[in-house]
């Protein structure tokens, strides 16, 4: 080859290597507060992309879904077995406002109940709170053996299981319809729904270890953020007002013939 005929073999690429970049650079963290329900309110952290533009990094977190463990929120062990869904409704600063967006039970929980020789009844219903939301619940339910039964089965009739099924329906609804989400949240975490579906359902068929399974938020109403404080603000009655100040029993009484504070004697 003729020296100096191909001049591109010398030279390198056109503008080079660019340098690597560490992409958590470009991020920043923001604060998950859970609603006032929960004792735990800080609840975890979350990554997202700077504002850059027209992306603007709050619209970006706006939706996003978290699911935690009711054990954490409540710091209590015992709740473990539940998880809930919290969804981000808005963002204030750095801090995220989380609202509740479901409800399921983890699925070691759900294999430790069912066992051979007994039946299942699981149910479904949708309802409409008073504040617009539409939310399905599920609840599944195990019979039980009668007292002193020496039968080893427990199997249900199919007319047993219906029965079982519209009294499920009918307590979901009554619960569901009565009250605004708030309410039915706190019903949900103090679990008594199981309990009154036992007592309910004693007549028809014994049964035991009746849950409410899920629920899902299938409708939301218009986005309100006076709806989302009060989700966000501790109530009333939990409020820490502290303790009455006693009066000392040993302080010597008060003498006669004097008047108040800024009075004359």
């Amino acid at each position: 080859m003729a020296v100096g005929k191909n001049k591109g073999l010398g030279k390198g690429k056109k503008g080079g290597r660019k340098k690597q970049v560490d992409p958590f650079q470009k991020k920043e963290w923001y604060k998950l507060v859970a609603p006032s329900m929960f004792q735990q309110k800080d609840c975890g952290r979350t990554l997202i992309t700077k504002t850059q533009g027209t992306k603007i990094a709050s619209e970006g977190l706006k939706g996003r879904v978290f699911e935690l463990s009711l054990a954490d929120l409540q710091k209590n062990e015992a709740l473990a077995h539940r998880k809930i869904k919290l969804c981000i409704e808005d963002v204030q600063g750095y801090n995220c406002l989380l609202n509740f967006h479901g409800m399921d039970m983890t699925r070691d929980k759900l294999c430790s109940l069912i066992r051979k020789k007994q039946s299942i009844v699981e149910a479904n219903v949708d309802v409409r709170t008073t504040d617009g939301y539409v939310v399905r619940m599920f609840c599944i339910a195990f019979t039980k053996q009668q007292n002193l039964q020496i039968k080893n089965t427990c199997y249900a009739k199919s007319a047993q299981i219906r029965s079982i099924r519209a009294k499920m329906v009918a307590t979901m609804t009554e619960l569901g319809t009565k009250g605004d989400l708030k309410s039915l949240v706190k019903e949900l975490i103090s679990d008594h729904i199981g309990d009154q579906i036992v007592k309910q359902a004693s007549s028809i068929f014994p049964i035991k270890d009746c849950f409410i399974r899920k629920v899902k938020v299938l409708k939301k109403p218009k986005f309100d953020v006076t709806e989302l404080m009060e989700w966000h603000q501790a109530d009333e009655k939990t409020a820490d007002t502290g303790k009455p100040v006693e009066a000392d029993a040993e302080a010597p009484p008060a003498e006669e013939g004097l008047a108040g504070s800024g009075g004359r004697l």
